[in-house]
């Protein structure tokens, strides 16, 4: 085990754009590969979005991934304007880095660990065809940003 949530391999590092095409295009250039495809979060009925505890059913946005790495991924995140983490950070941050991810087992459990160590979970919810789980804890006070974890069913 390695540290509060048993894990130390970073597996994601997500960024906020207002444009996800214009920022594909970019990063897609940068890194010489071709743009990825982008998709919407997932609807309501198969993600079940909370921010701060509370259903989100509007809270969604757009995706595009690019892995840049055996096991890390650069995912890019336009919100759609509603309440949600995304949005709040294009908010009071503008575009940049929103999270590192990293990748558990038995969500619930690293959920509280996180809580226990000070953080407060902003967002949850299922990814894909619901075969996945996220969540979003503020570490801003200790470290500075979000923590997303991931879990695969």
């Amino acid at each position: 085990m390695a540290g509060v949530i048993g894990t130390n391999v970073v597996t994601q590092i997500g960024f906020i754009v207002r444009d996800i095409e214009k920022a594909k295009r970019k990063f897609a250039e940068f890194l010489g590969v071709e743009p990825p495809p982008h998709f919407d979060g997932g609807r309501y009925e198969v993600t079940g979005t909370t921010v701060e505890g509370k259903p989100a059913p509007k809270a969604n946005c757009l995706m595009a991934f690019f892995d840049v790495g055996p096991n890390v991924q650069i995912e890019l995140i336009q919100p759609n304007g509603e309440k949600s983490t995304w949005q709040d950070f294009l908010d009071d941050h503008g575009e940049g880095i929103h999270h590192i991810a990293f990748n558990v087992k038995d969500m619930d459990s690293k959920v509280k660990a996180c809580e226990d160590f000070g953080m407060k979970c902003l967002q949850r919810g299922k990814y894909g065809d619901g075969n996945g789980e996220y969540a979003y804890m503020d570490a801003y006070g200790d470290l500075k940003c979000i923590i997303e974890l991931l879990e695969s069913y």
